[in-house]
């Protein structure tokens, strides 16, 4: 019956019935709208988060390479040419080992002719120390006797040719032989008496040797003589440390990472002792030991690592592996690099000296010490405005929509997350990044 009187209506009042049936699809949308609530506002909700209060182990990131921990370019003291190489690049190296030779003709030469020299007065001045032995002076005595019948055989003989000159110049004078055979007699006498001054002199010398010996060496001809000595040990050592001085010797353990030059090569000695790329024109090799990693950290960090400090270090070469290592030192000078204050550290590596090479860029994250209650939020909430102003976006008091810009003191981080020293309270919700659709003026960069 029902049915049959609801049928009747419709066939009468067609266009109420469209009204009912719009004003309920109406109601169904509104219904449907509200329950699912606005999309805008949803997306917005997801892209804040809570500030919140816990405890953060903080993490100072720099770059860092690569370096061995002492270095130095080989040169020889003296220019000259390679005569012996005995190294290849990557070679190990052990403390004074013979790693190349000089050509060393000139100085072996030298060394020789001062080593027999010296031998020479060495000998020279023992004997003068040691003195006359017994048997040297009477030989001495033997020579003074033999000049002494010398001397007397010379006499007797200028006694007879002036004898003989004597009665020919009477038997001349009568006329009994001639001028001629007079000369003869004074020629004999005259080569009687040089002979006869000869042998006086000669007399004279071995009797003064025979004093000598007889009284020793005296002081001062053993003090020339150990001068002597002195001076030809100190031209021998000269020459001995130029002989050296073409031998070229590892200062230290370590590899050879570089090699400059090969046999027959000429080299100078204007960069010895040099560490500097610019010093391989003149050096034979570069020899390496051990390998740190050195690390410019910005003044505003350097008061918060300390040497022993723990380091994390991980390189591109070896993505999915990191390495560790330790504070070794802090630089006490500061270095200025594009207006910035930056302090070198010197990182001790623990683990990875068999993977990373010298020369390698690596990234350090220095741990530091726990800070217990601290407010922190997400490192990617930070924002930069461009006349350098650092804070975080936080919703609007008018419309939660909206993101606004405050003003934030940033501590430190650990690498994902930062502690707010001022400017944000603990459960005040902020932007994770500002809306799609909204400009933050002034806002420069959405990264710290």
């Amino acid at each position: 019956m029902e049915l049959l009187m609801l049928d009747k209506f419709r066939k009468r009042h067609p266009w109420l019935t469209g009204l009912i049936t719009v004003g309920l699809l109406g109601t169904v949308a509104t219904t449907y709208f509200a329950l699912q609530g606005n999309p805008r506002q949803s997306d917005i909700a997801q892209q804040t988060v809570a500030v919140t209060s816990q405890s953060l182990a903080i993490q100072i990131k720099s770059n860092g390479v690569v370096q061995a921990v002492r270095k130095i370019n080989l040169s020889p003291k003296e220019a000259g040419r390679i005569d012996q190489l005995y190294i290849d690049e990557g070679d190990r190296a052990e403390p004074g080992q013979l790693l190349a030779r000089m050509e060393s003709e000139q100085f072996q030469a030298q060394v020789n002719q001062y080593k027999a020299l010296l031998t020479r007065y060495e000998a020279d001045l023992a004997q003068k120390r040691v003195g006359n032995r017994p048997e040297e002076i009477a030989e001495a005595r033997a020579r003074v006797g033999t000049a002494e019948a010398n001397v007397a055989e010379a006499q007797a003989r200028l006694n007879r040719a002036t004898e003989e000159l004597q009665r020919n110049q009477l038997l001349a004078k009568d006329g009994a032989i001639s001028s001629n055979e007079l000369g003869d007699y004074v020629n004999a006498e005259r080569e009687a008496k040089a002979n006869l001054d000869a042998q006086t002199s000669r007399l004279k010398e071995q009797r003064e040797s025979l004093a000598k010996i007889r009284n020793g060496t005296r002081p001062q001809e053993i003090a020339q003589a150990e001068a002597e000595v002195a001076q030809a040990k100190a031209q021998l050592q000269y020459y001995e440390t130029q002989l050296e001085n073409t031998l070229i010797r590892a200062p230290f353990a370590g590899t050879i990472t570089q090699l400059f030059a090969e046999k027959g090569d000429f080299v100078t000695p204007t960069t010895a002792a040099s560490s500097s790329d610019g010093a391989s024109s003149a050096s034979i090799a570069e020899l390496s030991s051990g390998l740190e990693v050195e690390a410019k950290v910005p003044e505003a960090s350097i008061a918060s690592i300390k040497p022993g400090q723990f380091v994390e270090i991980s390189s591109d070469a070896y993505p999915e592996e990191s390495f560790t290592g330790s504070v070794r030192l802090i630089a006490p000078r500061a270095v200025q690099e594009n207006n910035v204050t930056l302090f070198r550290v010197k990182v001790a590596l623990k683990t990875g000296q068999n993977k990373l090479k010298s020369g390698m860029n690596v990234k350090l994250a220095f741990l530091g010490d726990e800070i217990q209650n601290a407010l922190v939020v997400p490192l990617a909430a930070i924002v930069t405005k461009k006349d350098g102003q650092t804070g975080v976006l936080v919703p609007d008091e008018k419309n939660k929509n909206k993101a606004q810009f405050r003003s934030v003191t940033v501590g430190p981080d650990n690498g994902n997350q930062a502690q707010i020293l001022q400017g944000v309270s603990q459960g005040e919700r902020i932007f994770i990044e500002p809306p799609a659709d909204q400009k933050i003026e002034g806002v420069d960069t959405v990264a710290f």
